[in-house]
C-alpha cells in the first residue's frame, strides 16, 4: 500500500484572542488523508477551518495538537515543503514581468539554473496554454491567465502534492474549465492535487474524493460517487421498454426479450445539495 500524500491526523488547533486568555477552536480533532495520485476536494464555508488545516499541511501553522505528515514526513519538516507547490486564492505577482521571466524568477528560487530551467519554462508555458503570452508582462493578464501562471509556478520544482486554494474563484467559465482540465491532466501524469473551495459543482467535477468540513470538524467524507448517492432510493435505467414494462417494472423484464435493465443503482444528488444538509444538522446539532 502506497504512502498518503496527506495525513492529517487528531489535529487541533487553537487561537487566543487578545490578552483576555480568550480562545477559538479553529480546528478540532481532524483527520483525513490525501491518497497519493488522487485528487481530494476539502470543502466548507468561510470560518470552517479550510485556511487553517492548509497550512499546517504547508508547515506554515505548527498545531495546537496532533500532526499533519507530506509523504512521511512531518509537514513542519523542509524536506516536506520541497515536495509541495502551492496556488494561493490571491496570489502576488510582479506586474512588470512577463510569464516567462516570471518561471524563471521562481524556478531560480527553487535553485533550478540553465538548460534545466528554460526547459522547464518551456514546458510548463505549453503545459498552461500561455505559450502565445510567453512574453507579455502579467499586468496585461487576465484573470483567468494569471491563475495560469500562478499553476505553472506552482509546479516548477515538479512537485509531489499540489495544494490548491480556490483555484478558479473569480475566473470566467472558459477559463475555470480550462483550470480544471489542467487538475484532471495533473491527475493522469500522477501528481496529487489537494484543493479547497466553495464552489462546489466545480469540486464535483475534478474529485475523487471531497471532505466536508464544518466549524472545525470533518462531517462526512469519502469517494464521491458514494457521498452524492441517495441511500434510500434506487432508479432503474431500462433499454427498448415498452410502456406496459414500465408499469410492471421488475416482474416483467424477463418477459420482454427486447428489454434489459441498462443500470441500477442509487439516483444522485449534487454535492452542493449534500453540503447544506449537513451544514443545517451541524447548526442544529450545536444549538
Amino acid at each position: 500500500m502506497s504512502e498518503p500524500a496527506v495525513e492529517v491526523k487528531n489535529l487541533t488547533k487553537v487561537f487566543t484572542l487578545g490578552l483576555k486568555k480568550e480562545y477559538v477552536v479553529a480546528i478540532d480533532n481532524l483527520s483525513f488523508e490525501v491518497k497519493a495520485g488522487e485528487v481530494y476536494g476539502l470543502i466548507g464555508p468561510n470560518g470552517s477551518g479550510k485556511s487553517t488545516t492548509m497550512k499546517v499541511v504547508l508547515g506554515l501553522m505548527a498545531p495546537s495538537k496532533g500532526e499533519a505528515k507530506v509523504f512521511g514526513l512531518d509537514s513542519g519538516d523542509i524536506r516536506a515543503r520541497n515536495e509541495i507547490g502551492f496556488l494561493p486564492e490571491n496570489p502576488y505577482f510582479y506586474k512588470h514581468l512577463s510569464g516567462a521571466e516570471t518561471l524563471r524568477f521562481y524556478g531560480k528560487l527553487c535553485g533550478m539554473r540553465g538548460r534545466e530551467l528554460e526547459n522547464r519554462v518551456t514546458e510548463l508555458l505549453k503545459l498552461v496554454d500561455l505559450e502565445g503570452a510567453a512574453n507579455r508582462r502579467l499586468g496585461g493578464y487576465s484573470k483567468g491567465m494569471l491563475q495560469r501562471i500562478g499553476l505553472a509556478q506552482s509546479l516548477v520544482q515538479n512537485p509531489r502534492l499540489v495544494i490548491l486554494d480556490e483555484p478558479t474563484a473569480g475566473v470566467d467559465p472558459i477559463g475555470s474549465r480550462h483550470i480544471r482540465d489542467l487538475i484532471m491532466r495533473l491527475r493522469d501524469e500522477g501528481y496529487t492535487v489537494f484543493l479547497c473551495s466553495h464552489l462546489l459543482e466545480q469540486v464535483q467535477e475534478v474529485c475523487d474524493r471531497v471532505g466536508i468540513l464544518f466549524q472545525g470538524r470533518m462531517r462526512k467524507e469519502g469517494r464521491l460517487e458514494e457521498l452524492i448517492a441517495i441511500e434510500d432510493q434506487t432508479t432503474l435505467t431500462l433499454e427498448g421498454a415498452s410502456p406496459e414494462l414500465l408499469a410492471r417494472l421488475h416482474q416483467l423484464v424477463a418477459s420482454e426479450p427486447d428489454a434489459r435493465i441498462v443500470a441500477e443503482g442509487h439516483p444522485r444528488t449534487s454535492l452542493e445539495h449534500l453540503f447544506i444538509q449537513i451544514a443545517e444538522r451541524s447548526r442544529e446539532a450545536s444549538k
